[in-house]
């Protein structure tokens, strides 16, 4: 790709993240996708002044954190927003193209979450430029958020431990309306596996149905198991259970020998995982399974976010935003940020509802609107 020129605007580089194919592998993303816009935002933190560093997690993979310290004795405040996006299949605007319609901005990631990373990461430009700041600051440009989390989980767990003793807390960007999200919902998955013997159709006799045995798995995790997701939590709504993938079998004349389902439990606050696995196993009881892939985005409690919720509310408050504590029934990055000992809170422009839309927008005043708001977060006494 050639070399881009140096965004002049707020909106300049939310176009210029945009313009970059970042799909989540997971979904058929191209390999490097995540990395290539990283060393993009690499270049312009340098042209800016910022300081960048590349934080491994795997495969040669990496998160960018970007960062403004103006003090070594200073304390800091972290922002976070993921680089990966869903699938462009399907869109009815052009995916990596930002357009302007009727005062919103279209294009995939534009409202999860490439809006919130641009207004924070010109936020931070701005801080740096005008000085006068008294507080370090940074961003972490996070990958893999949409499958796996799995940049999260390598900065909380390896370079977040640098910051914690001065760390105000990690603000983390996602689609909330400006809402303050104190508290969400965790997600825990999974893969079940039944297995069979192959053997000609002509004979059925001769095999054992894999498929035929997970008919009698989703029965009774239907009937035993999905009914008991339905804990509430306060801020965040019920707890919720389903089984979301399922393949088996090669071809119409073969007895299939495998067939594997995929399974998503959305924990709220207060539940864990190893009851929620037991629950899962008591109703199979009886039954011959295989259980893998196993992944834990956990409940973000509101404790976590109480006095980060605290420290940004006059600012909230200033810009005439309802500073009230919301929650939400998804799973983000922070509770994984949480559980790592950080102070977290979740606030973005956009609304949940344009995520991973065919034509996914967020509206350019609340965009301008944020850029500000992160600024001023970053100047708070």
């Amino acid at each position: 790709m050639p070399e881009l020129p140096i965004p002049q605007t707020a909106e300049a580089l939310l176009a210029q993240l945009v313009s970059f194919e970042t799909v989540n592998q997971s979904f058929g993303g191209p390999a490097g996708g995540e990395q290539r816009l990283a060393a993009q935002i690499e270049q312009l933190a340098a042209h800016w002044g910022l300081k960048a560093r590349r934080c491994p997690v795997a495969n040669g993979e990496f998160n960018l954190l970007v960062t403004c310290e103006v003090s070594p004795e200073a304390e800091w405040l972290l922002f976070e927003s993921h680089l990966d996006t869903v699938s462009l299949d399907g869109m009815s605007v052009p995916p990596l193209e930002l357009t302007i319609k009727d005062g919103r901005l279209h294009g995939r990631g534009a409202c999860d979450t490439k809006g919130t990373g641009a207004s924070m990461l010109w936020a931070i430009k701005e801080y740096a430029r005008t000085g006068g700041g008294t507080r370090n600051v940074g961003i972490v440009f996070s990958i893999d958020e949409e499958a796996r989390m799995e940049g999260a989980q390598a900065f909380a767990k390896n370079e977040l431990k640098e910051f914690l003793p001065k760390l105000r807390g990690i603000i983390v960007g996602e689609p909330t309306l400006l809402r303050p999200v104190v508290a969400h919902n965790g997600a825990l998955r999974w893969r079940t596996i039944t297995r069979g013997v192959a053997a000609h159709s002509a004979d059925p006799t001769k095999g054992k149905s894999a498929i035929s045995a997970m008919v009698r798995v989703i029965d009774a995790l239907e009937s035993k198991f999905i009914p008991l997701a339905n804990k509430p939590f306060p801020l965040t709504g019920k707890a919720a259970a389903s089984i979301n993938v399922i393949r088996g079998g090669a071809a119409a004349n073969i007895i299939p020998e495998y067939c594997e389902i995929v399974c998503d439990r959305r924990l709220v606050p207060g539940e864990t995982a190893t009851e929620v696995l037991a629950e899962r196993d008591a109703a199979l009881a009886g039954l011959t399974v295989e259980h893998d892939g196993e992944y834990l985005a956990p409940p973000l409690p509101p404790a976590n976010s109480e006095r980060l919720h605290a420290f940004i509310s006059p600012a909230l408050v200033a810009a005439g935003l309802d500073a009230s504590q919301v929650g939400a029934p998804y799973a983000t990055n922070a509770s994984h940020y949480a559980a790592a000992g950080a102070q977290v809170l979740v606030i973005g422009p956009g609304s949940i509802a344009q995520a991973h839309t065919h034509d996914e927008w967020l509206d350019r005043k609340t965009f301008a609107q944020a850029v500000e708001l992160y600024g001023a977060f970053l100047r708070l006494p």
